[in-house]
């Protein structure tokens, strides 16, 4: 007689024939249901984006799980206390749509635990949201501008309570007003640049100064960014090729107070595949003139970014390396948040402050930075040609690529510069006649441990 090996899923001998004749269920294994590797309760998530964690977690587990990187790079870096005042810029991507929800989440949990609170002693932060209009540089982008911005107004409104004032300022008032001028202004400036990822690049650092001057304006003391690791991973890559190694590792940490405003990165640790899972999930779409910004340009930025999104795909794990490279090197003096009143700070805050402060070289200070990207300088940035205050107080990456080649042209240039960026021109030319005279009087001064004779 035929013996039954007592397996669901056998198919060979009697045992499988009989079940069948019988009209008993057979379960085929390979049909099992399969269960999200986190709760063990919910079905997996499929977006078919090919990347190494697909199908393995359920969508509540997923958001979970990109919040917990979240909420870990805030509360470990102290990037909001309860009474900060925190302005979000939001270009209407992804990743600054991501960092807004995320912010407002945390936000509406610190009100309800001070509603719940007796003492009600740590307030609840404040939040608000900052929309840079980029027409005047893209003016393909004019046409749905006024659509774009109800859109921005509208989902910061769906963001409340707690309310969040929205800000939207054009990228022409870094020089100082909304005018027809400014605009003009803007444009002679950006067509007297030849090269065009130094034209890219000059156009980033004005919008950051757009984001600083609206932020110092109205009271905000925390300028978040939802730069990801794959936006920094790119970045590695194209700091390395423009000859920018030196003030690499100020860029690329979770903390840059480098600004008056200090800029936080909290989703510094999350890949651009993980956000835009979530907006999927979430229902959150892009506006459309950020895609029209980033119509394809011939420079140095999106090649190396095509090169990592290729990477990307034969590697999944291939930006988070490239990243977790570059962050051994020694960060600067700035990359923290500058020491306050602790009794502000939660007391599970700052023990993670200590568990995660960041050690840097005591060498690694510097009171020059470049005016037009406010990079570090080091000695080798130095000039033999001090004729021109300007070329003499950049960075050898903007003089290649964002200054004029003929030095006729230099002053024509400077002074289409907003007045921030002079003021740091000004400010370098102070710094190096004072160390240039501490390097004459060096033998006449006493050391800390030395007397008088």
């Amino acid at each position: 007689f035929d013996m039954a090996c007592n397996s669901s899923g056998c198919e060979s001998g009697g045992c499988y024939g009989r079940e069948k004749e019988n009209g008993c269920k057979v379960v085929d294994v390979k049909e099992t249901v399969r269960l999200c590797v986190k709760c063990k309760s919910n079905e997996p998530m499929t977006f078919g984006d090919g990347g190494s964690d697909d199908g393995r977690f359920c969508a509540e587990c997923f958001r979970s799980n990109v919040y917990g990187k979240f909420r870990l790079a805030v509360t470990s870096h102290a990037m909001i206390t309860p009474s900060d005042n925190v302005l979000v810029a939001f270009s209407g991507g992804s990743s600054s749509r991501v960092a807004l929800q995320f912010v407002h989440e945390l936000q509406v949990k610190a009100l309800k635990n001070y509603e719940a609170s007796r003492d009600r002693s740590l307030p609840v932060f404040g939040v608000g949201v900052a929309f840079v209009d980029e027409s005047a540089a893209y003016p393909s982008l004019s046409g749905g501008m006024s659509d774009a911005i109800e859109l921005v107004r509208s989902t910061v409104l769906s963001l409340s309570p707690p309310e969040k004032d929205l800000h939207v300022v054009t990228i022409e008032s870094v020089f100082g007003s909304e005018s027809v001028e400014a605009r003009d202004r803007l444009v002679k400036l950006l067509d007297s640049v030849s090269d065009e990822t130094g034209k890219e690049d000059l156009l980033l650092h004005l919008k950051m100064l757009s984001l600083q001057k609206v932020a110092s304006e109205n009271g905000y003391n925390r300028l978040v960014v939802g730069s990801c690791t794959s936006r920094l991973a790119s970045h590695v890559l194209t700091a390395t090729v423009k000859g920018r190694g030196y003030s690499l590792s100020a860029d690329i940490q979770h903390v840059d107070a480098r600004w008056k405003v200090p800029i936080v990165l909290p989703l510094r640790d999350c890949v651009w595949q993980e956000i835009t899972r979530l907006c999927h999930l979430d229902g959150f779409d892009s506006l459309k003139t950020v895609e029209l910004a980033r119509h394809p340009q011939s420079g140095i930025n999106d090649l190396v970014s095509s090169f990592v999104a290729l990477l990307q795909e034969e590697n999944p794990s291939r930006e988070c390396t490239i990243v977790r490279t570059a962050a051994k090197l020694t960060p600067f003096y700035f990359n923290k948040i500058p020491e306050t009143d602790d009794s502000c700070v939660p007391m599970a805050t700052q023990r993670r402050l200590k568990k995660f402060n960041l050690k840097y070289d005591g060498s690694m200070t510097t009171e020059a930075f470049c005016p037009i990207c406010n990079g570090p300088l080091n000695g080798s940035d130095s000039s033999e040609d001090e004729s021109d205050a300007l070329y003499a107080a950049c960075c050898s990456s903007c003089r290649f690529q964002i200054l004029p080649q003929e030095p006729s042209s230099l002053d024509h240039f400077g002074s289409l510069l907003p007045h921030h960026m002079i003021s740091q021109v000004k400010h370098h030319q102070k710094f190096d006649s004072q160390t240039y005279l501490r390097e004459k009087i060096k033998d006449c001064l006493l050391l800390d441990d030395e007397e008088a004779v």
